[in-house]
Parts: C-alpha cells; sequence; structure tokens
C-alpha cells in the first residue's frame, strides 16, 4: 500500500515546535503577584488556555488598570523570551525541509496575534509558514476547527492531504472534527497521558517525527 503524502502541514506553537510553556507560566504569574499579590498553580494557568491573553487578561483585570496590566504583560513576554524559550532542537529542520519540498505550512495557535509574532520573530522562524491563524483570527478558538479550515479554503486542499501537528487534546479534537489527520507530539506536552490515550498517532521526540514525516512529504 502506498504511502499517504501531505500537501499541507499545519502546526501548534507551544509545546509543539517551541518550549514557550516556562515563558507563558512565568508572564502569566508575573502579572499575577504584581496585580493580585498571588501566583498560580501550572495547571490553574494551563485551566485558562483556551481564549486568548488579551481575552483572559480583559475579564480579570477589565477597567482602568487593562491597559497597565497589557502593556507589562508583553513587556515582560518579550524581555523574558530569549532567556525562557526556545525551537525544539531538529524542528529548524523540518521546516526547511518542508519549505525545499514546497510544502504548504500554517500555524494554528490558540496565542493571540501579538504574542504568536513575538515568538516567531524572536526564534526566527516566521518566514517559513504561508498562513498565521492565531486566537486572534477566529471567532472559535480551539477545540474548535475554524483555523483548520481557514487553512484548507485559501489553498484549495483536500482534506487527506492536510496534517495537524500539536501537543494538546484541543489539537486532536480540532483536526477529527475539520476531518484531517492529527499527529500528537508529547515531548513537551502538558497534558501526554490523555493525548496519549486519545491519539496511537504520538510522538515522543522530534527526531522520530521527523522520519515519519520524511517518508509522507
Amino acid at each position: 500500500m502506498e504511502t499517504k503524502k501531505y500537501k499541507g502541514i499545519i502546526f501548534d506553537i507551544d509545546g509543539t515546535l517551541t518550549s514557550t510553556n516556562e515563558l507563558i507560566f512565568a508572564t502569566f504569574n508575573h502579572i499575577a503577584q504584581k496585580y493580585e499579590g498571588r501566583t498560580y498553580s501550572d495547571e490553574e494557568i494551563i485551566a485558562m488556555f483556551g481564549p486568548t491573553e488579551d481575552v483572559i487578561l480583559r475579564e480579570k483585570f477589565n477597567g482602568e488598570k487593562f491597559k497597565e496590566v497589557y502593556d507589562e504583560y508583553y513587556r515582560f513576554y518579550r524581555e523574558n523570551h530569549p532567556r525562557m524559550a526556545d525551537l525544539y532542537p531538529g524542528i529548524v529542520d523540518i521546516l526547511r525541509e518542508l519549505k525545499e519540498r514546497k510544502i504548504l505550512t500554517s500555524i494554528f495557535t490558540g496565542k493571540g496575534r501579538k504574542t504568536t509574532e513575538i515568538t516567531l520573530e524572536i526564534l526566527g522562524i516566521k518566514n517559513f509558514f504561508d498562513m498565521i491563524v492565531t486566537g486572534d483570527d477566529v471567532i472559535n478558538h480551539k477545540p474548535s476547527p475554524e483555523g483548520i479550515i481557514k487553512f484548507i479554503n485559501t489553498y484549495n486542499l483536500k482534506k487527506d492531504e492536510v496534517l495537524m501537528v500539536g501537543d494538546s487534546v484541543a489539537d486532536i479534537i480540532a483536526a477529527r472534527d475539520a476531518q484531517i489527520d492529527i499527529a500528537s507530539v508529547v515531548w513537551d506536552s502538558y497534558a501526554k497521558d490523555e493525548v496519549v490515550k486519545l491519539n496511537p498517532l504520538h510522538f515522543e521526540n522530534v527526531n522520530d517525527f521527523k522520519r515519519w514525516l520524511k517518508e509522507r512529504i
């Protein structure tokens, strides 16, 4: 049986391409400490995920303080990015090969546009992507498949030609609802056990994923 070939690959960012989870938790807690006099556990912060950072901040700090909190959040995220976040080793090799083989690539992340741009620019990978869909670019955030459908429709792709790559349960649900394949990566997933249980196609390290993908592009 012939191995399926993909013409379009969609990537999540945090925990998939970039080790940014520590930075995200630290940024939330910097704001919480400064403006609420408390900090949150990783689990409490994860439970907030879904809406973009702007929506979460507005819900918690609506009113006069919002602008100050907003500016402080993004200042901390940008300034601490170089020391607290990086690409997983081997990711650039994958992105470069996809570009060389003219495979269409997209980002589909629940992050807002601003933190997405900061991360992609600081880590130097923005130019690898044909399309970037953030939480600010959709009406319904993950696990809605809206960002996947946007990519498929923009490039007139068939669903069986597209692969989603992500580290979360939301990525699995979004891909399945969009009726495309999902490769789960669990090298830094905060929901590893649940992801592994839900998706037999999962990868523990970048090299294994790279070998698997190479045969399908």
